[in-house]
């Protein structure tokens, strides 16, 4: 390194890369000049990577207002560890810190660190609290999944405590000369992310005892960027995440520190397994493309053998530094080692109804011999499968559900292999805590003793809860609802809507007023505490499992059924096998198999998959015969949604927006450049046909602000029947949304609009491709550009009016083998069918 000036030698050196920040710059200059430790004491070196906004002209005016204490240096883009690599050359204080650049320090950051280096001067390196900003919201959120390791200031000896380690450069500090003595430096390969692990790991590898400062209070406060675009957030959609990261960061450090046992210290080793867990869990998610397709996923599934075997199993057995399912601990002790595993427990849990177990063991290899036995005798298996998990493209665990006739009283035992496994309540985990008791509020239990009186109980006894989203209905909740009023008043049923949109108005028109209840009020909190059973058409928490009912009864007592909101046709598995669902309405053969079958991804048995048809369809199907050819004259188009197109959701809400970019994306370039169309509007002025735009309900939101046409109508799902809509057009257009399966129900023609379907197919939206290819099983042709759209429904609209081809007609008849306008019939006997013990006495008031 460089002389240092003639100043005293600066106590510490703040090296930030800089690359395009030039919007968040402002925020982090406040932050250091505001320090109580003042910038005499500090040496400043910001390095600009290549920026191609005003980031260099606004650090150039820091160094101007503080010479000798600032230093810019500019390069050609080279990526975040080079630019630190140049820092590195011009550091000269005691001890150096590499923040970042679109953060930002607390006031007393720096003084808090000296006061502790100071007290404790054997340190090695110090590691502060990291803090979570989330632009988008503006909160600022202490959960970072390590927190638990700052509840207080204290020196770690890695070695004696190794559930202890520090990956962050940013939110670090090392000493200049231990850097200086060893040449240390950012590996420049290691993109682009874990460049911060590998370098503080090395570091303190070299140190003579690996001495850490978790200090809680010092707070280096992280940026979540609301458009996504930090490194961090963007990190999966890059292929050096699954190849370089893993071979050159996790590999190297796993050799590098390699003991006389054969293994590098335990510390090490917990930090891989915590960076491990990023994958699995970034795997399971329902939205989000990621780089693990085709060779690359093939490369890493590789590499995770080789790093594995370098990590000793008792530390997977324990890990529990955050959520580490116990399948993948399996996973990483067995089905990355290619060797054959049956293991010595199984799983046995039993039905509410009491009449029925489900046993559950995961293996590896073969499938092994199995034996259940209920009082010594042999059990006949009523619904059964064999499931994957699946990761990074890869079938690395099977997993085998059996459900058995058993009672409580009964003796199960299982043999695999012909050796008889321990029975376990749950999977093992050595890590899971009691559930939390949580305080409660004292209104809220009111609310509960109030829930538990009988006129309460009285009024809503054995009841149903239906509904669809919270905000919207006209989906199969309130068709299942109006039937059992209808065709069922022994049932006592309720709908759940939020008061004051137009569909609460709606059915309050229609006569349900005495049936209604108000999402979040404290009927719905009485309904949700007494009821037996909730059904929907959505399965998302606010619905299926809300927290202000589980904060109030933990555990309780209605079965769920999932109505769906559309046939299924993509893989799900992720996003459904965490529900608890009882019943899983399913409406075609291929669904249904898709579901419950062997060798799926889902965890569903044909004991929770009933293929009853979507209640809707009753009524569809009714519409749809009232409707003749020559009164079909709308063409619908119906897009759905695209997880980069619109943010996250708040709380429990279920309402979305969309983003700020959203009318310069492809998709919607796309959707105005057809329904633009010249042609489109010669057809609709000479065939008097309209055209309805109806894209998704998490796209509403931006409805208003599309620049339409004047022969293409904005539809909206609030306020409009959008089964009339469906039953009054000829022809459908979609990408992939589900609502095909409802045009073609009806035998209406059908056009998909895929220009992004490379993307999508990467697992670009929600849910991966499933059974369902639009080629082979699609109910009419699939087109890629505008044109090949605009001449599909062309040739559909002049030559059959819309109707499908015979080819699909063929498709339709095979996929909806029961078109007899008694699916709501047949969803409630299923759902009936989960309360085998007659319900007796009389039900709620009207």
């Amino acid at each position: 390194m460089s002389s240092g000036p003639e100043r005293a030698r600066p106590r510490f050196t703040v090296i930030s890369a800089v690359y395009n920040v030039g919007r968040y710059l402002d925020e982090f200059i406040a932050s250091i000049e505001k320090q109580t430790f003042g910038m005499d004491r500090l040496e400043i070196v910001v390095v600009d990577d290549g920026s191609t906004d005003h980031s260099l002209e606004t650090l150039q005016a820091w160094a101007q207002r503080h010479p000798g204490i600032v230093t810019v240096l500019s390069k050609a883009n080279g990526g975040q560890s080079s630019a630190r690599n140049l820092g590195l050359e011009h550091a000269h204080g005691e001890w150096v810190t590499f923040p970042d650049p679109d953060d930002i320090l607390d006031p007393d950051y720096f003084d808090v660190v000296d006061s502790f280096l100071t007290a404790n001067p054997q340190t090695a390196m110090i590691g502060t609290a990291r803090i979570f900003f989330n632009e988008a919201s503006g909160a600022i959120v202490d959960d970072h999944p390590l927190r638990t390791m700052f509840t207080a200031d204290r020196l770690v000896d890695l070695e004696a405590e190794p559930d202890y380690f520090h990956g962050s450069a940013p939110a670090a500090f090392f000493r200049t000369d231990l850097i200086a003595a060893n040449q240390l430096r950012f590996d420049e390969r290691i993109r682009p992310n874990f460049e911060d692990g590998h370098f503080c790991s090395r570091y303190l590898l070299l140190a003579e005892q690996p001495l850490v400062g978790f200090l809680g209070s010092a707070r280096y406060i992280y940026r979540k960027r609301a458009d996504g675009s930090s490194t961090l957030q963007g990190g999966l959609l890059k292929t050096g995440r699954y190849l370089e990261v893993p071979r050159l960061g996790y590999l190297d450090l796993l050799e590098r520190g390699i003991g006389p046992d054969g293994f590098a210290p335990r510390w090490v080793q917990n930090l891989i397994i915590y960076e491990l867990s990023w994958y699995f869990s970034s795997d399971l998610q329902v939205t989000g493309a990621t780089a693990a397709h085709g060779d690359v996923a093939v490369r890493f599934v590789e590499l995770l053998r080789l790093i594995s075997a370098r990590i000793e199993p008792e530390l997977i057995e324990n890990f529990g530094l955050r959520t580490f399912d116990p399948a993948w601990r399996d996973i990483m002790l067995h089905g990355l080692r290619n060797e054959t595993w049956v293991p010595g427990y199984a799983v046995l849990d039993g039905d509410e109804a009491g009449d029925m177990v489900r046993v559950s063991y995961r293996f590896v290899g073969d499938r092994p011999v199995e034996q259940l036995l209920v009082n010594g005798v042999p059990a006949n298996v009523e619904h059964g499968k064999v499931w994957v998990h699946e990761y990074f493209e890869h079938d690395l665990l099977h997993e085998r559900v059996a459900w058995i006739r058993a009672t409580a009283a009964d003796s199960v035992q299982v043999q695999l292999n012909g050796t008889r496994v321990d029975l376990l309540s749950a999977w093992p985990d050595p890590n899971s805590a009691p559930e939390r008791v949580r305080s409660i509020r004292r209104p809220t239990k009111l609310v509960r003793w109030l829930a538990g009186t009988w006129p309460v109980r009285r009024r809503y006894r054995d009841a149903w809860c239906l509904m669809d989203r919270i905000h919207n209905a006209d989906d199969n909740g309130e068709r299942l609802f109006r039937y059992l009023r209808a065709e069922r008043p022994d049932i006592n049923a309720w709908f759940v809507l939020e008061k004051g949109t137009p569909d609460w108005f709606r059915l309050r028109r229609e006569g349900y007023r005495r049936r209604l209840i108000a999402h979040g009020g404290v009927r719905w909190r009485f309904l949700m505490l007494n009821c037996i059973h909730v059904a929907s058409s959505h399965v998302d928490h606010p619905v299926h499992r809300p927290a202000a009912i589980l904060r109030m009864n933990p555990h309780p007592r209605w079965r769920f059924s999932f109505l769906q909101h559309g046939v299924i046709k993509d893989d799900l598995s992720r996003w459904l096998n965490p529900k608890q669902v009882d019943l899983f309405v399913t409406s075609t053969p291929q669904e249904q198999a898709s579901i419950a079958g062997d060798g799926t991804r889902y965890s569903y048995t044909s004991r929770e998959a009933r293929m009853t048809g979507l209640p809707r369809f009753d009524r569809l199907r009714e519409l749809g015969l009232r409707v003749a050819p020559e009164q079909r004259t709308r063409i619908l188009l119906c897009p759905t949604w695209r997880y980069w197109l619109t943010p996250p959701t708040v709380g429990a809400s279920q309402r979305r927006t969309v983003s700020d970019d959203f009318f310069d994306s492809e998709f919607a370039q796309q959707w105005l450049g057809l329904l633009n169309d010249p042609q489109l509007r010669e057809l609709a002025s000479t065939t008097g046909m309209r055209l309805g735009f109806l894209p998704h309900p998490n796209l509403q939101a931006a409805l208003a602000e599309f620049a339409l046409p004047d022969h293409v109508d904005a539809l909206t799902f609030e306020g409009n029947d959008v089964q009339q809509l469906i039953a009054e057009s000829a022809l459908m257009v979609t990408d992939y949304s589900s609502m095909s399966f409802n045009a073609a129900y009806l035998d209406r023609g059908v056009v998909y609009f895929q220009f992004d379907a490379e993307r999508v197919a990467a697992g670009g939206h929600v849910g991966r491709p499933g059974y369902f290819d639009y080629h082979r099983l699609g109910f009419g042709p699939v087109t890629e550009s505008v044109e090949q759209t605009t001449a599909a429904i062309l040739e559909a609209v002049r030559t059959r009016r819309g109707a499908p081809e015979p080819v699909y007609l063929e498709r339709i008849a095979n996929a909806f083998t029961e078109r007899d306008g008694r699916c709501c019939e047949r969803t409630t006997a299923a759902i009936e069918a989960l309360h085998p013990r007659p319900l007796d006495g009389p039900r709620g008031t009207a």
